[in-house]
């Protein structure tokens, strides 16, 4: 039995439940033969997938082969047109909206706003869920700790809207991380960022699922993926073409034909993960 389904929930001491405490395993988002037409087209045909706490899920893949639509369909932004969708042991469906935020946050490709916020404040609309719960009083703290986390400290009274594609990026992820949610959803939070940042982030991926929550990450960076997810979900055409760990999964074979491109696989020589390596000449 898992630790932490949608009904064990505590009193917050000021009139609302918050989420209780969350188990290594416990299935935090479920997806069972979910199907999702966009503008004609299935983009999502019958994928099942499940993240849980304590680990880090990479989902990988070709352009339009549905990863996005995915992490959309976990986090209750699209709906499903078949299948199911869970989140902390309920239905979707079931959550109100502000039930739903503290129990998933959501980072999207693109983060833009139409008013010039400052970064601080910008990382602080995380915290919104929490507002009149008992936890409100740790919103200082920990805006701070998202910040730090982020390297976005410094810039911290500056518009967001004058910040570079990258620090945008990272100011989007310290909101998300600030919101505290046991589940987090990032679509391809590397994709602005330089070397470093890259590593920063999935660095902060990896602490996040040791500390129990459940990481489910878009990427296109095969190597970023084999380096620190637990799990890889290899999405071709709206289905799941291979799931698990990336030493079993990134093969030579399966990305060459996933990718349509022919591809060598190496082992790392101090860590073993798998080097990905497009063949050339």
């Amino acid at each position: 039995m898992v630790g932490w389904i949608a009904g064990r929930l505590f009193s917050s001491g000021r009139g609302r439940a918050l989420p209780g405490p969350v188990s290594p395993g416990d299935a935090l988002a479920e997806a069972s033969g979910l199907r999702v037409r966009l503008g004609g087209r299935e983009v999502l045909a019958g994928v099942s997938l499940t993240a849980r706490a304590g680990e880090v899920l990479a989902l990988v893949g070709p352009n339009g082969a549905g990863k996005s639509t995915l992490l959309a369909a976990l986090a209750a932004d699209l709906p499903a047109d078949e299948g199911a969708v869970r989140v902390c042991g309920r239905p979707t469906t079931a959550w109100a909206a502000r039930e739903l935020a503290l129990r998933r946050a959501v980072l999207p490709q693109a983060a833009a706003l139409s008013f010039p916020f400052a970064v601080e404040d910008v990382v602080r609309m995380g915290r919104a869920p929490w507002a009149g719960t008992a936890r409100e009083d740790e919103d200082d703290r920990v805006v701070r700790e998202a910040m730090a986390a982020t390297e976005v400290s410094e810039f911290a009274t500056r518009p967001f809207s004058a910040l570079s594609g990258g620090e945008r990026a990272r100011v989007a992820l310290a909101r998300v991380l600030a919101q505290r949610a046991p589940l987090l959803l990032l679509d391809e939070p590397t994709a602005a960022l330089d070397l470093r940042h890259q590593e920063l982030v999935l660095r902060v991926c990896r602490e996040r699922a040791a500390a129990g929550d459940a990481v489910v990450v878009v990427l296109h960076d095969l190597g970023l993926a084999a380096a620190y997810a637990d799990r890889v979900a290899v999405l071709q055409g709206g289905g799941i073409a291979a799931e698990g760990r990336p030493v079993e999964v990134f093969t030579g074979e399966l990305l060459s034909e996933v990718y349509r491109q022919p591809v060598e696989v190496f082992p790392h020589p101090r860590t073993g993960a798998p080097l990905v390596a497009p063949v050339r000449g």
